[in-house]
């Protein structure tokens, strides 16, 4: 009987972590499924990366394989060290999409007797290997208007199908996406079941959108925050004034306080995106000059010049 390295089967060093296990157990089923793999030895490596997968995911198991050493190559012949039995025993249930009646010899010979007769199975009764789908990823484009108000959005995804031939390949659906109100960039929108298919009649994945935002022309986001330069004259900002000013909410009356300067930031307390708490709306002020494209707004110009003593680049 030859001695099976499990750690080299799943592509793992011996110090993996139960999550680097069972990715890496994941990612080879799914390479080598019968049902959709085109490899020639698609079945059998399937077979060995789930008896693999059945030890090494099990704390008991593994820490009994462990024992044997590291001295062991793959394919050497083997024999239970005296009174394995004795020391080790262990409890069915809970197996990989494998039929545990295919496992090998030396799987076996190691955790066999604990199994009861392999868990009841037989070559006639073989299970029909079933895994979940493979989850699926993607962008959702969406305007701040739909974040504020939330909304539905028609999307048109390329998907991949099972053939009833079992070949797989990609189809456009066409979905109806519910957009959460006060939803973030970079928020998952989850849907259950419309991912890939899932495999021998296991679950479909899911499909998980990844929201961002399209270009605003008055507005930026940072996170539930909104923020909006708002361009002033110099006499608003130095006599103060009230603004109408655009929210996502429509208009609301800003107050600018007698003598502010330009950068100057006001806020408009829960004016931002929804949640819980809501966002706020920042306003930055950015004062124009008005332009000196005639002679009388020239001779505007100098009369200021003349009459207000000012030199913004004096210190002190």
């Amino acid at each position: 009987m030859e001695y099976k390295d499990y750690y080299k089967i799943l592509g793992v060093s011996r110090d993996a972590s139960q999550d680097e296990i069972k990715r890496a157990y994941r990612k080879l089923a799914r390479k080598y499924h019968p049902d959709v793999s085109t490899e020639k030895d698609a079945e059998e490596r399937f077979k060995e990366i789930g008896e693999a997968y059945e030890v090494l995911k099990d704390p008991e198991k593994r820490a009994a394989y462990d024992q044997l050493g590291t001295n062991w190559q793959a394919g050497q012949e083997f024999r239970p060290p005296p009174g394995w039995e004795r020391n080790f025993g262990f409890s069915g249930g809970g197996y990989t999409e494998v039929n545990p009646e295919e496992f090998s010899d030396f799987f076996e010979q190691l955790f066999g007797g604990g199994f009861g007769g392999r868990a009841g199975y037989t070559r006639r009764g073989r299970r029909q290997a079933a895994m979940h789908g493979e989850d699926v990823h993607a962008r959702l484009r969406i305007t701040l208007e739909e974040s504020y108000h939330g909304g539905t959005r028609s999307l048109t995804l390329q998907v991949p199908e099972h053939l009833p031939d079992g070949r797989m390949e990609m189809r456009r659906r066409t979905l109806e996406v519910k957009i959460p109100k006060g939803v973030k960039a970079g928020q998952r929108i989850r849907l259950a079941g419309q991912g890939g298919p899932g495999i021998g009649g296991g679950p479909n994945g899911d499909l998980y959108l990844e929201v961002e935002f399209e270009p605003h022309p008055l507005f930026t986001v940072e996170g539930r925050d909104v923020w909006l330069e708002l361009p002033i004259t110099p006499w608003e900002a130095a006599l103060g004034s009230t603004i109408a000013v655009p929210t996502l909410g429509g208009k609301v009356d800003l107050r600018i306080p007698a003598g502010s300067r330009s950068g100057r930031t006001l806020r408009l307390k829960g004016r931002g995106l929804p949640g819980n708490p809501p966002g706020d709306q920042y306003v930055r002020l950015r004062i124009e000059t008005p332009p000196a494209d005639s002679e009388k707004a020239k001779e505007f110009y100098r009369r200021m010049a003349e009459e207000f003593p000012f030199d913004p680049r004096r210190q002190g």
